[in-house]
């Protein structure tokens, strides 16, 4: 009995963890380079570990990978993505391995998970 108990538990907190990776507010200015749309501009809603969420006016492209360049508080960052998501104008795009400018991230999710709880008085 004990085992069924604790493997539900597990399966429980799968559930509920669905993301890889919290997500901050992030509203920053975007550009996204596609080898078949050209320079596009947006700018973003939030962003994780994992992958960043914008919101543009000219429709992306879905099967390629793209380049994004912004700029986080401790400095630009170019990466490459893939689109995961879209609703209507929003986009959900993860970061495709390899990139340089994962380090930055990391440590800006850091900074905002901090930022973000503080109350505001």
């Amino acid at each position: 009995m004990e085992v069924h108990n604790q493997s539900a538990v597990g399966h429980v907190q799968a559930i509920g963890d669905a993301r890889r990776h919290p997500r901050f507010k992030l509203e920053v200015d975007i550009r996204i380079y596609s080898r078949t749309c050209g320079l596009l501009k947006g700018r973003t809603v939030d962003i994780s570990e994992s992958g960043i969420a914008a919101l543009l006016t000219i429709e992306a492209p879905s099967d390629e990978v793209l380049e994004l360049n912004f700029t986080l508080p401790s400095g630009a960052v170019t990466v490459r993505v893939i689109t995961r998501q879209r609703n209507a104008f929003r986009y959900g795009f993860e970061f495709v391995q390899p990139n340089t400018g994962l380090d930055v991230i990391r440590r800006t999710c850091r900074d905002l998970a901090i930022e973000q709880s503080i109350p505001i008085a």
